[in-house]
């Protein structure tokens, strides 16, 4: 926050801090503690600038309020009193819908990934509410608007509607302000964070968090703070917009569904980069609902092995320790483990079964399992250290013991906007807010990329180029689907990838996760595709799953080695739009 202060005529900072793992352990602490249950990060990271924030006029607006932002608003309100601040703090209520709990299972909701059962007694249930609360409050004269779950983008389009005037129907408005919500919400990841380009980014010690200038008509220019370390370029703001869409024809928010196929990226300046071209439509009557429920117990470990045969000792270690926990398990009256899993990283295991290499000479060992007795897991926990005693090499041990902790399954439902009412809480006083109903038929979905049949047209003479040459990428995860976007870095390079990287293939590149199917969409305006792979996470999210990689954050860099047939007289380093040389990063850091 203090770096971003730096900027000059700072009008807001925002941040998002949620995450369904967020949500559950908040849920756990505030059982025990009414009066917790919101993100105490928040309130140590602004209390230290209020008396500047109250200086220049700079408004705030964080989701830290989490399962209790009214909590939250307290302790700033007070923080500020007692800086000496007069600053109005409003909590924004409704997304909490544990209150109506019994009234919502009455209906026997399931989960609209699954169809599964939503269990009854989930650890919190919170809708996803939109901007136009965040835009009441700051209407209503706060100067700091702590919400609970909201849309990660609304942080942003709320004051934009505020500062604007925008209104609920100003579709393409409300998609552009989203869109810039989108880039910067993640952090540093639209500044150069997970870059394809890794080496080509300098300072990541101190890298720069984005900053960005919106106008009325809803373009906005993204860069960072001066002197800060990080990128702004093309392609770390459209690897950032890749980010997590599945169909990037119709992202649906609470406030509007999005279409980006044709936004634009224009380099306009050094780490300035302008972004235009979204459109919107009108959004659903619903608001989209995640619950978090306590389902059992997890174990997770890690061992490295050095030398020759690495990987097949460690191979060997993992199963040893799996099968012995069974034995003890069945001696002691348990139930088996519901699920293990075992990954040798480094020897393949990641690439699949065809790059498998037990005589891999580095390797580290991940075993995870999971069980609904904490008491069963502990056998487990207990077992790992005595393997050492057995496996050849084994070390790089943190934690001799593993802890046991909860396993968090998150479901997915729907809920009426119009059985939703949302309030402000402003000086004592309630404030309600109209949301727009939104339409019982929106555009939730445009037609997928099929593969297309290969026309015959030849290339001349070919070499094979790891996909990287010629595109960025960036992956994450929505429940257990991956999302994988591709960038073409010159727009001549997208036709060979479209032809090149099909659906076909790419189902293929990951059969080792036995995808339950594999869509694809065109950016034509980006130049890109986006790629979404379902069921291939093991779980409902990262708080379910044993992967050692649980939001698919690998998946992009692992896609990037494929290969892609080009014509023999380009020349790929000549061509190349890279946006800064490599760089020395000793001399990088401030």
């Amino acid at each position: 926050m203090r770096q971003v202060l730096v900027t000059k005529d700072v009008d807001y900072l925002v941040s998002d801090y949620l995450a369904p793992i967020t949500m559950a352990h908040l849920a756990q602490a505030r059982s025990k503690d009414a009066s917790e249950g919101y993100v105490e990060d928040a309130t140590t990271t602004l209390v230290p600038v209020l008396p500047e924030i109250y200086d220049r006029g700079i408004k705030v607006v964080t989701n830290a309020g989490a399962l209790n932002p009214v909590g939250c608003a307290a302790a700033l309100q007070a923080a500020a009193r007692e800086a000496g601040s007069p600053l109005r703090v409003a909590a924004v209520e409704g997304d909490d819908l544990m209150p109506r709990l019994g009234e919502i299972m009455m209906a026997r909701p399931r989960d609209t990934f699954t169809a599964e059962l939503v269990p009854v007694d989930v650890s919190s249930i919170n809708a996803h509410l939109g901007a136009r609360p965040i835009a009441r409050a700051l209407g209503a004269g706060a100067d700091i608007v702590v919400t609970g779950r909201c849309a990660d983008a609304a942080v942003v389009l709320g004051p934009l509607m505020h500062e604007f005037g925008w209104r609920d129907d100003d579709y393409d408005l409300l998609a552009a302000g989203s869109l810039t919500g989108h880039i910067i919400k993640c952090g540093p990841q639209c500044t150069g964070g997970i870059h394809t380009d890794w080496d080509k980014v300098p300072g990541w010690g101190d890298v720069g968090y984005p900053v960005a200038d919106v106008g009325p008509d809803g373009v906005a220019v993204i860069s960072k703070p001066p002197g800060s370390g990080g990128l702004v370029s093309v392609g770390t703001v459209g690897e950032q917009i890749l980010d997590e869409i599945g169909d990037p024809g119709a992202y649906a928010l609470p406030d509007v569904i999005c279409d980006w196929r044709e936004v634009r990226l224009e380099q306009a300046g050094r780490d300035r980069v302008r972004v235009s071209g979204a459109r919107g439509s009108a959004p659903a009557t619903s608001y989209k609902v995640t619950a978090t429920y306590q389902d059992g117990y997890r174990a997770m470990t890690t061992a490295m092995f050095s030398g020759i045969e690495a990987g097949g000792r460690a191979r060997r270690a993992g199963v040893a320790l799996v099968g012995r926990t069974e034995h003890f398990l069945a001696e002691d009256g348990f139930e088996p483990l519901t699920e293990s899993s075992i990954e040798v990283i480094g020897a393949g295991d990641t690439f699949g079964p065809t790059a498998r290499r037990d005589d891999a000479t580095e390797a580290v060992l991940k075993v995870g399992v999971q069980h609904a007795d904490k008491e069963a897991l502990e056998i487990f926990a207990g077992e790992f250290a005595p393997l050492g005693l057995v496996a050849q090499g084994m070390t790089g041990v943190l934690a001799c013991h593993p802890e046991v902790t909860p396993v968090f399954s998150v479901f997915h439902l729907l809920i009426d906007k119009s059985s939703t009412p949302v309030r402000v809480r402003l000086d004592g006083n309630t404030v309600p807010v109209a949301v727009a109903a939104g339409t019982a038929d929106p555009g939730l979905s445009t037609p997928a990329l099929a593969d297309a049949p290969a026309d015959g047209r030849s290339l001349g003479n070919v070499v094979e180029v790891p996909l990287k040459r010629l595109a960025w990428a960036r992956s994450g995860d929505e429940g257990d689907k991956a999302n994988i976007g591709v960038l073409a870095r010159r727009r001549e390079y997208a036709p060979l990838i479209y032809e090149q990287l099909t659906v076909e293939r790419v189902a293929a590149f990951f059969a080792h996760y036995r995808p339950a199917g594999v869509k694809r969409w065109q950016l034509p305006g980006l130049s890109a595709m986006n790629f979404l792979l379902d069921g291939v996470l093991g779980g409902s999210g990262g708080t379910s799953t044993l992967r050692y990689d649980p939001q698919g954050k690998s998946y992009a860099a692992m896609l990037l080695t494929v290969p892609i047939r080009v014509p023999a007289d380009w020349d790929l380093d000549a061509m190349s739009n890279d946006a800064a040389p490599a760089v020395d990063e000793k001399a990088a850091v401030r």
